[in-house]
């Protein structure tokens, strides 16, 4: 089976709702991971009904409602690794240093 993300929309006034509607989430078979967004909760699952959660949640908390259901599979983007290339320098070297012009090349 492949997984599954839904969002179920409730009526979370307090926190005894929010951890009541976490405990219903995570009880359920397949149910990979459970978060509350604000008022919305997101159940990743793999084989779970999601409108046999959401009626569940209805009959514990009163108001649930269906927003999404999508497929969880994380898309992997290839990131293309383009090389570092550095522009072609031009060195200059001097053939004598400032001393060396001004003293020549005798050392005193």
């Amino acid at each position: 089976m492949t997984k599954q993300k839904f969002v179920v929309k409730l009526s979370l006034d307090d926190a005894k709702k929010r951890t009541k509607a976490l405990k219903t989430a995570v009880t359920m078979d397949g149910v990979v991971s459970a978060a509350l967004d604000g008022d919305k909760l997101v159940v990743i699952g793999d084989g779970t009904d999601s409108v046999t959660m959401t009626t569940l949640l209805r009959k514990k908390l009163g108001y649930a409602d269906l927003i999404s259901v999508a497929s969880a599979e994380e898309k992997k983007e290839e990131k293309k690794v383009h090389p570092l290339i550095h522009p072609y320098q031009y060195t200059y070297s001097y053939p004598y240093t400032y001393q060396d012009s001004f003293y020549g090349h005798h050392k005193f």
